[in-house]
């Protein structure tokens, strides 16, 4: 057997191929070490570099190099003739390792990477012995390819993969041209779209060796533009993904042999050869070095406390990704693009000021991971992605980001709902969200546009709460941009503000900028362009967008004549922005030849439903009426589209979204779209069902996620298309007959339901929608009237049910569409139908807030007095949701008020947990309403309220007379510690005018806790995401719960297992052998008060307020410990300081010196 000590090179390869070249070139092969770490999980093969180096060391203590040696993809270029089986060693340049690494997804300024660590150099020796063998290979040549054949000629089984490929097979496609994923060296591009490569010269190496840098990142680099664009501004030669397991202090060589350009063109034929020429390399290498020299090196075993590792990157990406899709960072690179160089607030004002805030924090600190900069730019064409809970999240996600390691909460909120299927809450969110802001030492957040930010559905208002409960428990500084908004200077009174105008000198600069694209008249007259200046800086008052405006309008103008008539023609005043547009459309409308496409270009985006693409946009306007195919020599070129719409569209070059060039544009067009646009739904309509009809989607129903996606790839209109047509029909002034002739196809039927209803990506996602989709089904979930009465002419299966058991009726209801739901019925639709989580048409209408559709349903008879599975009735799902027009609706039907959940929950109960103020308000008003109800863990309303902070329903609970302001639930719990220990002050204060609360209750304990069933302090609202599962969380939090008690169990705010730390503290009540195999533990209480609880979570104001009103600052818990030892053991030192202030002035200097001796034995 080996003895591990006797080796000291570390030889890593990541993939099978690597890891048989490898052993091909060994001299002996040894056995199997007769004793490897416990630690150690390799064979050393299909592992990740940094799990290799770590286990390798754990194993072989006396590894002093390590090599990466394998496969990568080649970057050639002009510089670097670099071909397919040729060899690139990592060289350090600048002073930096020989590798960096890099991140796909975030964007700085205008790269769409960003360089994230470089390896650290390797040692010396390696160094020296790369000299050395590049002078004899300069000298001698080198004798690679010999070696190779030698390897094969031993090894014949070997010959058949790893033999090098014929040179034909080298073949380098130009970067503008990509391939199918299934492409074969056979590409049916040919050679019409190769570089053309000329044979290498007898006197040539080949291989050849090229040495610099490599870049490693975490997926495969397959964009050859994007590998072009790193290259040319690194100097790059080579891709790969391996080395980015490691960072900076792994001392590792690593040398890659090139199978693929790193293009979309891949293949594995020259993966075998490629990885041969590395393992050829590296043994070369390693025979000059002398063994005495590998010895004098540092083991890495010394050195692996400075590995970090990043195995989880991959994990934590996707875990963000879960959180939300939303990436703002394109944008913000796109509006620093668009800065005028030498001004303060260019362009766009407050936008343009918003990014040169956040790349002035980034700049200011670029390496100090102890401040986090969060930002959002507000869009109200983005009203679905940008409810409360998505811009919250953003937050999230961008400060989880900026941590070396995904924050502990991050990953427990993904742990909690992964499995579920259900999303967090906003209040789950925001506790995530203030956990991560106290981990940094500043948090800078930015909000750019809050004017935008939608008011109707309380998205700004609960964004600015949330905010604003941030920076009272953290140090977060926030700083915001808006138009003057009554509710929104309210909001900001008291704090600095400043008003953003440009200054003559910025809108000088600009001008002077843009003179070049005047017409040749002006461009020959300095004393014309003065005069142009001169009146655009006067009437323009400080808005910068008008100064760009007015300069376009002069690019028609071909005499100095016509160019001063326009320019005394400029508007000014309070209508200033219309009259400038209404001047853009005039010198639109006078476009012989182009006016057509500027109106279609202007439709489209003004009336789509979501900003598009350009690719999208370019396929909507190459679809030609009554073709069964896309003609892609029908396809507009984007520059084209830009310039004949007058200065009103732009692209932004990041995400390549065509959008108006502000939002005022966007404003105009929707008070005007009447009279420039009259035609624009039924436009779209037809050319979104014609999109859907073409014969390449004939084949229907995609059966695998590959050929979905490779479906949206090809069709870029397809998914607007699929998502949107019936909006846009529904809106129209008439059906178009291309409608009904999409609607008689029942194969494109399928194939556009799966591409409508489809929920996030994940595995096998795209087969998480429901089949058997009929044209009612469609017409139903879109709400197209007329269409719907055209198929029942025509004579339709009114009744007819997907996969899913869901009628017509249930998807009518489900999304509000009162009038077809009115037609359905007439026609005989069944009322009562259920789908498979038991939904009737009239639930669903509910958890959605549809009162039109929820009122027709009870006129017609829809049952209201029922229960289902787990107790759930309409009221206390209405009352869940917030409904409070849906539950004025029930109220009047004379529904049971105090029904009751399985777990008991009331609706009074349900609307208080959630901070329905206004359901509360509601309920609260019916005589029979039971306010100390409580549920079987003997939580109140009260309670429960009081824990989720929610000010005003504990107001509207406390004015009731009967309240019990003092209840304790099964665990000895007031709802002033539910508050105390949340830090909600303003609740503790409303607790405590009640004389009946007990400021220095104890929590006692002697509750009963069932393990096996769901807690409602984990309780949130599923996120419907597969567009037919209901909103409700009723039917999805305590599925299958009595299967597994261990999956389901949580103490929730009981402030987790390791606070009950005293012997004894849970006895089991309960047999694994019952027959629901569910146990119950008996609690003994911790014995904590208010106090102790505000002291040790370290909510200063709650603990200030406590004190203030006599709490006792000595009470001691079932520990023997008290606030201050609690607030010193998790460092509050705020909190400590009063504390130690209030003990003194007491007189309790006997606390204060045992919490300096407890808190001096913990240090």
């Amino acid at each position: 057997m080996s003895n591990p000590n006797d080796y000291t090179v570390g030889w890593i390869c990541a993939i099978s191929t690597e890891y048989v070249a490898a052993q091909a070139f060994l001299d002996e092969n040894h056995e199997r070490p007769e004793y490897v770490s416990p630690n150690d999980n390799n064979d050393y093969t299909l592992a990740s570099a940094a799990i290799v180096a770590r286990d390798m060391l754990h194993s072989f203590p006396n590894v002093r190099i390590g090599l990466m040696v394998g496969i990568g993809g080649g970057v050639p270029s002009q510089k670097h003739d670099i071909r397919l089986g040729d060899i690139v060693v990592s060289v350090p340049r600048d002073g930096k390792g020989g590798v960096f690494q890099y991140d796909f997804g975030k964007t700085i300024q205008n790269q769409s990477f960003c360089t994230t660590g470089f390896l650290s150099q390797p040692p010396t020796v390696l160094l020296t012995a790369i000299s050395g063998l590049q002078a004899q290979y300069e000298i001698d040549g080198h004798q690679l390819e010999e070696a190779i054949n030698n390897v094969l000629e031993m090894k014949p089984r070997l010959v058949k993969k790893y033999k090098r490929p014929d040179s034909r097979t080298d073949r380098l496609f130009k970067s503008e041209n990509t391939h199918e994923a299934c492409c074969t060296t056979d590409c049916a591009h040919g050679v019409l779209y190769s570089v053309l490569q000329f044979e290498r010269g007898d006197e040539e190496d080949n291989p050849a060796i090229h040495y610099g840098l490599i870049a490693s990142a975490n997926q495969l680099m397959e964009d050859a533009l994007v590998r072009d664009r790193i290259a040319a501004g690194m100097d790059v030669l080579c891709f790969e993904t391996e080395a980015a397991g490691l960072m900076n202090h792994f001392p590792c060589l690593v040398i890659r042999g090139i199978c693929d350009y790193s293009d979309t063109h891949k293949n594995k034929e020259w993966q075998g050869y490629a990885a041969m020429a590395a393992a050829a390399y590296a043994k070369d290498l390693l025979c000059r070095i002398p063994p005495n020299k590998v010895e004098a090196e540092e083991k890495l075993t010394e050195l692996l406390s400075r590995v970090e590792s990043k195995l989880d990157r991959k994990e934590d990406a996707k875990i963000l990704n879960w959180l939300t899709h939303i990436d703002y960072g394109p944008q913000q690179s796109d509006n620093l693009q668009r800065r005028q160089p030498g001004t303060g607030i260019p362009g766009a004002g407050k936008t343009i000021l918003t990014s040169i805030v956040v790349d002035d924090l980034c700049k200011r600190y670029p390496n100090d991971t102890s401040i986090g900069v969060a930002y959002i730019y507000c869009n109200f064409q983005q009203k679905g992605d940008q409810t409360a809970y998505d811009l919250l999240a953003s937050l999230l996600k961008q400060l989880a980001q900026g941590q070396s390691s995904l924050p502990g909460g991050v990953k427990d909120l993904y742990d909690q709902h992964k499995a579920k299927k259900t999303r967090p809450s906003i209040d789950e969110i925001s506790k995530a969200l203030q956990s991560v802001a106290a981990t940094f030492s500043r948090v800078f957040i930015i909000v750019d546009a809050l004017d935008e930010c939608q008011a109707s559905n309380k998205c700004r208002s609960t964004l600015l709460l949330e905010i604003f409960n941030l920076q009272a428990k953290t140090k977060t500084n926030f700083f915001a941009t808006s138009r003057r908004i009554p509710d929104i200077e309210r909001a900001f009174k008291g704090y600095p503000s400043l008003e953003i105008l440009a200054s003559d000198e910025d809108v000088q600069k600009y001008l002077d900028s843009q003179m070049s694209e005047l017409p040749g008249c002006a461009l020959k007259r300095p004393d014309l362009q003065e005069e142009i200046k001169i009146k655009i800086v006067k009437v323009i008052d400080g808005m910068f967008l008008l100064a760009k405006l007015h300069l376009d309008s002069l690019k028609n103008k071909w005499t100095p004549k016509a160019i001063r008539t326009a320019l005394e023609a400029l508007p000014t005043g309070s209508e200033v922005y219309t009259e400038t547009y209404d001047a853009a459309m005039d010198r639109i409308k006078g476009q012989t030849g182009s006016r057509e496409l500027a109106i279609q270009v202007l439709s489209w985006i003004t009336c789509a439903r979501r900003r598009l693409t350009t690719l999208e946009l370019q396929h909507a306007l190459a679809v030609e009426i009554s073709k069964p195919d896309l003609d892609e020599d029908n396809l507009p070129e984007i520059e084209d589209l830009v310039s004949v719409c007058a200065g009103l569209v732009t692209v932004d070059e990041e995400s390549n979204i065509i959008r108006l060039v502000h939002y005022t544009t966007q404003e105009y067009f929707e008070r005007t779209q009447s009279h420039w646009f009259p035609n624009a739904n039924v436009s779209i309509t037809t050319i979104c069902v014609t999109y859907l009809s073409f014969r390449v989607f004939e084949s229907g129903f995609c059966p695998t996620d590959d050929s979905f996606n490779e479906r949206l790839r090809s069709n870029h209109l397809y998914n607007y298309a699929a998502r949107n047509w019936g909006h846009h029909a529904r809106k129209a002034l008439t059906l178009c007959q291309e409608v009904m002739e999409f609607l008689e196809q029942q194969a494109k039927i399928e194939a556009a339901s799966q591409a409508l209803m489809v929920p996030p990506r994940s595995s096998n996602y795209s087969q998480r929608v429901p089949r058997r989709m009929t044209a009612l089904h469609l017409v139903a979930y879109f709400g197209v009237e007329d269409a719907a009465r055209a198929l029942f002419r025509n004579g339709v299966e009114i009744d007819a049910t997907n996969t899913n058991s869901q009628t017509p009726l249930s998807l009518a209801a489900k999304n509000g569409h009162s009038k077809v739901v009115e037609l359905l019925l007439e026609n005989g639709a069944e009322l009562e139908s259920e789908d498979d989580r038991g939904n009737t048409p009239l639930l669903s209408a509910i958890i959605n807030g549809h009162e039109a559709v929820v009122q027709l349903l009870l006129e017609k008879g829809a049952k209201v007095q029922f229960k289902d599975k787990q107790g759930w009735t309409p009221l206390s799902l209405a009352a869940e949701n917030g409904h409070e027009a849906v539950v004025k609706l029930l109220l009047s039907k004379n529904v049971d008020v105090n029904s009751r959940h399985e777990y008991n929950w009331t609706p009074l109960w349900i609307a208080a947990n959630k901070g329905h103020e206004g359901v509360v308000k509601l309920l609260l008003e019916r005589k029979e309403i039971e306010v100390n109800c409580c549920d079987i863990d003997g939580h109140t309303a009260l309670s429960k309220a009081a824990s989720g902070g929610h000010e005003t329903v504990v107001k509207l609970l406390l004015a009731v007379d009967r309240i019990n302001p003092d209840s304790k639930d099964h665990c000895g719990w007031t709802p002033l510690m539910r508050a105390a220990q949340n830090g909600h002050e303003a609740v503790v204060k409303l607790l405590l005018m009640r004389n009946e609360v007990n400021i220095n209750a104890k929590e006692e304990g002697g509750g009963l806790l069932d393990l096996g069933r769901g807690r409602a302090t984990n309780y949130s609202p599923w996120n419907d995401y597969s567009s037919w599962n209901s909103h409700s969380s009723r039917n999805y939090h305590y599925s299958g719960n009595y299967h597994s008690s261990r999956n389901y169990y949580s103490l929730g705010s009981y402030d987790s297992l390791e606070n009950y730390h005293s012997p004894g503290t849970f006895h089991s009540l309960g047999s694994h052998n019952s027959t629901r195999c569910i146990p119950k533990i008996y609690v003994q209480g911790s014995g904590r008060t208010p106090l102790s609880w505000a002291a040790k979570n370290g909510h200063e104001t709650v603990v200030k307020l406590l004190l203030e009103q006599g709490a006792e600052v000595d009470s001691k818990d079932n520990g023997e410990q008290t606030p201050l030892s609690l607030a010193a053991e998790n460092g509050h030192e705020t909190v400590v300081g009063l504390l130690l202030e209030k003990a003194t002035k007491h007189g309790h200097e006997a606390v204060v010196k045992l919490l300096v001796k407890k808190f001096t034995a913990i240090e």
